[in-house]
């Protein structure tokens, strides 16, 4: 299994914009739909890999859990689909209702916003403060597959409510690890490392 890690795009950077379909109600989500949320979590992620296979339950939970404070959250999808067709949107919409999700899921055909982003793997995370400048990115948990850590999203969970509290986050921030975001023949970005096994 192929390990990609965070590319730990600056702290400080600012959200970038975009404009992508629901996969579940078709409805066009962007950076502005978020507006009345003090923070705001990006989280890009694939159905058919491990990695977010192993914390798919915790990534549901996390919406609940937020559901009712100040917090936006938002799944975005970018793989490509002709050669990964398990992350097709009509998949993906089974698995955002298979989790109950509480938050949009988005397909990106295009893969800009992961570019935009800087994305490298899934799970990817992003978590911005109330300017919408990068407060976090790094992993969930210290769990992976296999490793037999439990999925607490302690993290992630951690930086949260730092950021939700107005706290400067000073702790180290892990890079998330998992599989390559699989970009199309030709798309692929400049900072995109060649895994050593595809996954």
């Amino acid at each position: 299994m192929a390990l990609t890690a965070s590319t730990m795009l600056p702290v400080g950077t600012l959200a970038p914009d975009f404009h992508l379909p629901d996969v579940v109600t078709g409805e066009t989500i962007s950076l502005s739909t978020f507006a009345d949320k003090k923070a705001l979590l990006v989280i890009f992620l694939s159905r058919h890999c491990p990695f977010v296979q192993h914390i798919k339950w915790e990534l549901a939970k996390l919406g609940k859990d937020y559901r009712d404070r100040n917090l936006g959250i938002v799944a975005i999808s970018a793989n490509d689909v002709t050669t990964h067709p398990d992350d097709a949107p009509e998949l993906l919409k089974a698995f955002a209702q298979e989790l109950d999700l509480s938050y949009p899921l988005l397909y990106d055909e295009s893969q800009q916003s992961a570019k935009n982003f800087f994305a490298a793997c899934t799970p990817d995370f992003f978590l911005f403060d109330s300017d919408r400048k990068l407060a976090y990115r790094g992993q969930l948990d210290d769990s992976r597959p296999k490793n037999d850590k439990p999925v607490t999203g302690a993290d992630l969970r951690r930086a949260i409510e730092d950021v939700l509290r107005d706290r400067i986050i000073t702790w180290e921030q892990k890079p998330s690890i998992g599989c390559n975001i699989k970009w199309k023949l030709g798309n692929e970005p400049a900072y995109y490392k060649v895994p050593a096994i595809a996954v």
